[in-house]
């Protein structure tokens, strides 16, 4: 399911979905024959006072054509005049039923298949040729690939019918926190499903997350204008049909909403607060989303002076790593204008899978920090127990297998072991940046004195990381802390 190419996630599901289900109803195949077999003797006085053998070939035609739909075979199914209940497809029935809420399948039809669309056929002759996933003979479907039938439970708690989990539509949820979702997993993968707003939208900073961002808007049709501080970083997504701004404050004037996402503090600041920045081009109703991991102090400092020119601000940070960035899978957590929240839900649902409002303006900074304060304290427990297991005399690669099979297993789990046990660092989520969030986080636990004593002992493995030259590496070379 790691894919370079926007939208392969969902790509890859559609086809081991219906690899799962070519399998699995080919195994009922023999009771589909039964079951037919007993319909044609119930029926059989009936049909004998039927003179007519053309009513016998159409209803021979109706029990294949059932068997072939229950082995998954996408083949124009049969229609027939009969008013048996049973001789109408799934699809068929559902449309009938008129009152039954869109989108929701029916109690009784537990296996539904999914319904082969124009959409469909349009997926499957894209890049899925790249995706395999053939498990064996001797193991069950279900087991062949435990992160893909992850992925399906944790997107919906009837598997029978987890087409519908993919197909991709917004959704507006409150919670008793007060906080509102909008939720579309993997919309970038549904070709047109996004209707990308008209304004005119403007990006800073193009590094591992703004580029698959950038990426993602440009390929659901919104009109985007770049600026990068390395100028030459722009031009492949100048080719992709963005246009180029000099400035951040030429960016700024000339767009409706402007995002930008840079590395630090200090880096978010001086793009607003430096010369050209950011508060030059700042005049009412120009709106400004900082996407950058901060502490909240440096986000409410900068909504205050955007408000100050009358100018709109939402911080809007990302959980998620240059691959998620890529497949349009971010998590974005918002805060600050609610109205410009909604403006940018087409950007949201092209970058992301899920974005959070979370209320006023720091409580996504807190929330990021605290995120990535889980992330990267879970990242140096998995890299001490490696080599715990290593100096132990046990294999690294059992390990990973015994914890792939338990309770802890995930992708994030599975990347960052195969990472270190191929020695392959290639930054995903460079290590500096996670260093530099597990020290925000310490501090925000300073300031409400609130203990972080397992945040602090994986900052000290990062930072001997860092004294290692391991600063540009992914975070997962902080297992190299622990061998040197």
């Amino acid at each position: 399911m790691i894919k370079i190419n926007k939208g392969k996630r969902f790509q890859q599901a559609v086809d081991a979905v219906e690899e799962f289900l070519r399998r699995t109803k080919g195994k009922d195949q023999t009771s589909s024959h039964t079951s037919a077999d007993d319909k044609s003797r119930r029926n059989s006085s009936e049909e004998r006072s039927r003179p007519n053998s053309g009513d016998e070939k159409r209803k021979l035609s109706l029990t294949e054509g059932k068997v072939k739909k229950n082995m998954g075979e996408g083949k124009k199914r049969v229609s027939s005049g009969s008013t048996e209940r049973g001789s109408k497809s799934p699809l068929k029935r559902a449309q009938e039923q008129s009152p039954r809420k869109r989108g929701r399948p029916p109690k009784d039809e537990k296996d539904l298949t999914i319904p082969e669309s124009s959409t469909v056929k349009g997926m499957m002759a894209g890049p899925m040729a790249a995706f395999k996933w053939q498990p064996t003979a001797s193991e069950p479907v279900k087991d062949a690939d435990p992160h893909f039938h992850h992925f399906l439970l944790s997107q919906t708690e009837k598997p029978a019918v987890c087409y519908q989990a993919i197909t991709k539509k917004l959704k507006i949820c409150e919670e008793e926190t007060g906080s509102t979702s909008i939720q579309a997993a993997d919309s970038t993968a549904v070709n047109g499903s996004i209707t990308p707003t008209d304004k005119k939208i403007g990006f800073l900073g193009l590094g591992l997350m703004g580029s698959g961002i950038v990426s993602n808007l440009l390929k659901m049709g919104h009109t985007v204008t770049v600026w990068n501080r390395t100028a030459e970083k722009c031009d492949l997504f100048i080719q992709e049909g963005a246009r180029l701004g000099r400035t951040p404050a030429e960016v700024v004037s000339t767009c409706d909403i402007t995002f930008a996402c840079v590395s630090d503090p200090k880096a978010a600041k001086d793009l607003v607060l430096g010369p050209s920045g950011v508060l030059q081009g700042i005049r009412p109703g120009k709106c400004y989303v900082d996407m950058s991991t901060v502490d909240a102090d440096t986000v409410t400092e900068l909504a205050q002076v955007i408000v100050s020119r009358g100018g709109r601000f939402l911080e809007a940070p990302v959980s998620g790593n240059q691959q998620l960035s890529n497949d349009g899978m971010l998590v974005i957590l918002a805060a600050g204008d609610r109205g410009l929240y909604e403006d940018c839900s087409s950007c949201f649902q092209a970058m992301g899978k899920t974005s959070f409002f979370l209320g006023e303006v720091g409580n996504a900074a807190k929330m990021m920090l605290i995120v990535n304060m889980v992330q990267g304290s879970f990242m140096a427990t998995i890299a001490e127990g490696l080599t715990l297991a290593q100096v132990t005399g046990q294999s690294q690669q059992t390990l990973l297998d015994i914890l792939n099979q338990g309770q802890l297993a995930s992708i994030f789990l599975d990347q960052k072991c195969q990472n270190i046990l191929q020695g392959n660092f290639k930054p995903d989520f460079y290590l500096k940046y996670i260093q530099k969030d597990l020290r925000l986080a310490i501090a925000l636990g300073d300031a409400v004195n609130h203990p972080t004593p397992m945040a602090a002992a994986a900052n000290e493995v990062y930072k001997r990381a860092k004294a290692l030259d391991q600063s540009d590496n992914d975070m997962s070379a902080v297992y190299r802390a622990y061998i040197h």
